[in-house]
């Protein structure tokens, strides 16, 4: 098999796809220009790709493509429909980032709520060696106890998430997209999540359902103090009027790792913010702890090898 990797730097170490040799011969690219996927998929057999856009005239140009392992879990980069008239073979890997997103939303809500940051430069700095009091009120937090947190998108790193708001005394209710139950969670309508959640975290796919789901009309229902997560895809907020309910008190505050384009153009209204203190951003980092991405890497073997041997492994076409 004649094996291409078409941005091996998403993993920060491309020395992981060596492996891959086991296959057959391996082409290792770091990075590749969506303008540049149709010439170097030419004449390879299973393409392994994270971000790179693989076009329809991609597709159809390429007769010797069998199959396309993608290093996550979503499929938007892939032209489905040609490859499935092709008969070319699309696998996926998920749950493999569950921990680390679960994680990461905790991470990204803490900065944004304690922001120890700044209690942490006050005791290096020596204010606080300085200070007549045991304590300091710098940077008043609340709890997450008993507060309502909302859930969109409750599947597995959803659940995960509202497990884990209920440990720290979070009340939990959620918004299914597809509409499936969940006993162990209160299921309400979107508006209602919306009047009701103190924190409202995002963790469903993108799709026409979701595109902008939250925009001014979305905010202007939330309560005023609410603070909205965002570990799912970009544009499930419309940044533009994320920005301005933020600036105009609309709601709390917002925690994104996500954006609309990553990485995030210089001029986009996230970054022009007048209240920074109330937003806190993280360039697409969530998913990418180091035992996340080696479970990536190990699950897209496990794909090319089922795939070589004739199995079906992860298989979305």
């Amino acid at each position: 098999m004649k094996i291409c990797v078409l941005d091996a730097a998403t993993l920060e170490d491309t020395s992981v796809f060596s492996r891959f040799n086991d296959f057959g011969e391996v082409t290792i690219f770091e990075e590749t220009k969506n303008e540049d996927v149709k010439q170097r998929i030419k004449g390879f057999d299973i393409v392994i790709d994270n971000k790179a856009v693989i076009s329809q005239n991609a597709i159809e140009d390429n007769d010797s493509l069998k199959l396309i392992a993608l290093l996550s879990t979503g499929t938007n980069v892939i032209d489905m429909e040609s490859a499935k008239k092709k008969g070319i073979a699309v696998c996926n890997v998920a749950g493999y980032s569950t921990a680390s997103v679960l994680q990461h939303t905790f991470a990204i809500l803490f900065e944004l709520l304690q922001r120890l940051n700044i209690y942490d430069d006050f005791v290096k700095s020596g204010k606080y060696s300085e200070s007549c009091m045991f304590t300091s009120y710098l940077k008043p937090f609340e709890e997450i106890n008993a507060k309502t947190w909302g859930i969109v998108g409750l599947g597995t790193i959803g659940t995960a998430v509202a497990k884990a708001a209920q440990a720290f005394g979070a009340d939990v209710v959620y918004y299914s997209i597809s509409g499936k139950n969940c006993p162990d969670f209160e299921k309400v309508e979107f508006n209602d999540l919306l009047k009701r959640a103190d924190i409202i975290s995002l963790h469903c796919a993108l799709s026409k359902k979701t595109k902008n789901l939250f925009s001014s009309a979305q905010f202007n229902i939330m309560k005023k103090n609410s603070i909205i997560i965002n570990v799912a895809r970009g544009s499930v907020i419309n940044e533009n009027d994320l920005a301005e309910a933020i600036d105009s008190g609309k709601i709390g505050g917002a925690c994104l790792d996500v954006f609309e384009n990553e990485p995030i153009k210089k001029d986009n209204a996230l970054l022009k913010i007048k209240n920074r203190d109330k937003i806190v951003l993280s360039p697409h980092i969530a998913w990418a702890s180091i035992q996340s991405r080696q479970r990536l890497v190990d699950e897209v073997y496990k794909n090319v090898k089922a795939f070589i041997c004739g199995e079906k492994r992860n298989r979305v076409i």
